[in-house]
C-alpha cells in the first residue's frame, strides 16, 4: 500500500505530495463513461439564475460616477452602512448602529477571517460544530487556536441536533469562542429556537464569544422557523453575526459581506481590515443598495425554485438503496451518506468526476470521521442537477461492496 492509498483509506486530504501523486495514480475505472452535462456540485453555480435585478446597473452607475468612492472609510461608505444597517435590523430584529456595530467586508469569507483574527490568539480554545463549514476548522488552525469539536446529530428533524451538553462542558473547560453556521453547512439544518436560546445563554453564563454565520438565513424553506440569535432577549456580551448577498442573491463576484455586533470586536475587525485589505471593494459597495430591495416576489420565487431542486434530488436519493440525506431546512446543501464501497471515499469522488462528469465535496472536509459522506451544493440548473445525481448513483452502484 503506497502513501496515497494509506491517506485515502484514512480520509486525509493533506498527505505530503498527495495531489501530484494522485494525478499519476491509476484509477479503478469500471464501465463506460455516462454521458451528460458536466456539473460541479462543490459550489453554487451563480450563472444558473440571474443575480439581484438592477445590481449591474447600480454597480455601473456607482463606478462611472466614481469620485472618491473607491477609497471609502475602512468600515465602508457611510450611506451604504446606513442602508445595510436599516435593512438588516428590519430583517433579523436586532438594532444595528451603522456607526458602531457594523462593518462591510470583502465577502462573508473576509468577515469570517476578520472576526476570527479579532478574537483568537494562539492557544485559545475554540469550539466548532462537526460537521460544519470547512473554513471554520482551517481558521482555528491558522490562528493557532485549540480545536474543540462539538458533534451534531443532523438526522434529528426540527432542529440541528447539536450536543448542547458537550458545548457546556467545552465552555467549562475553557473554550473562549464558539463558531457555527445557521443554516448549517453542509447539512442544511436550521437550529431550533430552543437550541439558539440555549447557546446564547451558555455563552453569556461562561463569558464566551459567539460568531454566527447566517449567510443562508434568507433561504429557508416552507415550514421551517428561523431564529436570529442577535435578536434574542438574552445574548452574550461578545457576539458577531456574519451575513452577505453572495449566495441567495447570486452576487458572489462582487465580494460583498457584512458583520455586525459588539462594538469593541467590530473596532478590532476594522483595524485588521485596514491592514489586510483596507476596505470592502469600494466601487462594489453600491451593489449593497439592491440587497433587501429586490422586486416583489423575486426572492420568494428563487427560494421556491431551490426547494424544487432539493425535492427532486431527494426523490433520486431516496430511491437508491443505502443512500440517505436529511432534506435541507435552508441553504443549498445536502450531506449525502453512501454505503460501503470497494474504493475509498476520495477514490470514489475522483472516479465519479471521470465517469459521470460530476464533482462533489468529500465529507472529510467537514470532519475527519465523515468517510462515507459527501456534500453537494444544489444551486444549479434543475434538470442538469437531477440528471447529475442519477449519473453519480449509477457509477456508485458499480463499486458497492457485495
Amino acid at each position: 500500500m503506497n502513501i496515497v492509498e494509506k491517506f485515502d483509506m484514512l480520509g486525509i486530504d493533506n498527505a505530503p505530495g498527495q495531489e501530484s501523486l494522485q494525478k499519476s495514480q491509476k484509477l479503478d475505472l469500471r464501465g463506460e463513461k455516462i454521458p451528460g452535462a458536466f456539473v460541479d456540485f462543490s459550489h453554487g453555480d451563480v450563472d444558473a439564475h440571474l443575480p439581484t435585478p438592477g445590481s449591474f446597473e447600480v454597480f455601473s452607475r456607482g463606478y462611472f460616477e466614481g469620485g472618491a468612492q473607491a477609497y471609502t472609510p475602512y468600515r465602508g461608505r457611510k450611506t451604504v452602512l446606513e442602508h445595510v444597517a436599516e435593512k438588516l435590523s428590519a430583517f433579523n430584529g436586532a438594532k444595528i448602529d451603522p456607526a458602531q456595530n457594523l462593518i462591510l467586508t470583502p465577502g462573508t469569507q473576509g468577515a469570517l477571517f476578520l472576526a476570527m483574527g479579532a478574537n483568537v490568539m494562539p492557544g485559545d480554545k475554540v469550539a466548532i460544530v462537526e460537521p460544519d463549514y470547512f473554513a471554520n476548522r482551517k481558521m482555528v488552525e491558522f490562528f493557532g487556536g485549540v480545536l474543540c469539536p462539538i458533534q451534531m446529530n443532523w438526522h434529528t428533524s426540527g432542529k440541528s441536533g447539536i450536543d448542547l451538553a458537550a458545548l457546556e462542558a467545552a465552555f467549562k473547560d475553557g473554550v473562549k469562542l464558539f463558531l457555527f453556521s445557521n443554516p448549517n453547512n453542509p447539512t442544511g439544518c436550521v437550529y431550533s429556537y430552543d437550541e439558539i436560546c440555549t447557546i446564547a445563554a451558555l455563552a453569556k453564563k461562561y463569558n464566551a464569544t459567539l460568531i454566527v454565520d447566517e449567510l443562508y438565513s434568507r433561504q429557508v424553506y416552507t415550514g421551517v422557523n428561523y431564529t436570529h440569535l442577535a435578536a434574542q432577549k438574552e445574548i452574550p456580551d461578545n457576539l458577531i453575526t456574519i451575513i452577505g448577498p453572495s449566495k441567495t442573491e447570486s452576487l458572489s463576484g462582487f465580494r460583498l459581506g457584512a458583520a455586525f455586533g459588539t462594538a469593541e470586536i467590530i473596532e478590532r475587525m476594522e483595524k485588521l481590515q485596514a491592514i489586510m485589505a483596507l476596505r470592502c471593494p469600494g466601487y462594489n459597495q453600491a451593489v449593497f443598495f439592491t440587497w433587501f430591495a429586490e422586486p416583489a416576489g423575486w426572492m420568494e420565487a428563487r427560494v421556491a425554485e431551490h426547494q424544487r431542486i432539493r425535492d427532486d434530488i431527494m426523490k433520486v436519493l431516496n430511491a437508491a438503496e443505502g443512500v440517505t440525506a436529511r432534506p435541507t431546512d435552508g441553504g443549498s446543501y445536502l450531506f449525502v451518506e453512501i454505503p460501503e464501497l470497494e474504493v475509498s471515499l476520495h477514490q470514489f469522488i475522483r472516479i465519479v468526476r471521470e465517469l459521470a462528469g460530476v464533482i462533489v465535496t468529500p465529507g472529510t472536509e467537514f470532519g475527519p470521521q465523515f468517510l462515507h459522506q459527501f456534500r453537494i451544493n444544489f444551486s444549479q440548473d434543475h434538470d442538469k442537477a437531477v440528471d447529475a445525481m442519477k449519473r453519480l448513483l449509477a457509477v456508485m452502484d458499480r463499486y458497492r461492496k457485495a
